[in-house]
């Protein structure tokens, strides 16, 4: 597992870090739930060939995150065996997955 502030700066663009993860193949787990809406980071993520993962519940604490996103882990890799990259899917409070944006 990656960590984007061990890699890149806290403030960097979304076009910068996503670009290095698709890149590199990384799965993105994300709670920047506004980010399919943004055309400029959508197709940065696009282009960049990126599967994505969005938390869709708000109003969470960090473990309350981390509870949901290995909750999901689950379904996200069975997700992963029936959709090719590049993707956004959602990850619900209660841990189910679907697709987004493809």
């Amino acid at each position: 597992m990656e960590v984007h502030d061990d890699h890149f700066h806290p403030a960097a663009k979304d076009e910068e870090w996503l670009a290095h993860a698709g890149q590199n193949g990384w799965i993105v787990l994300t709670k920047d739930r506004r980010i399919r809406y943004r055309n400029l980071e959508r197709t940065a993520l696009m282009s960049a060939g990126v599967g994505a993962f969005v938390l869709t519940a708000g109003d969470l604490n960090g473990d309350e995150m981390a509870k949901i996103f290995v909750k999901a882990l689950p379904a996200i890799f069975k997700f992963l065996t029936k959709h090719r990259r590049p993707f956004i899917a959602k990850i619900t409070r209660s841990g189910s997955v679907s697709m987004l944006f493809e």
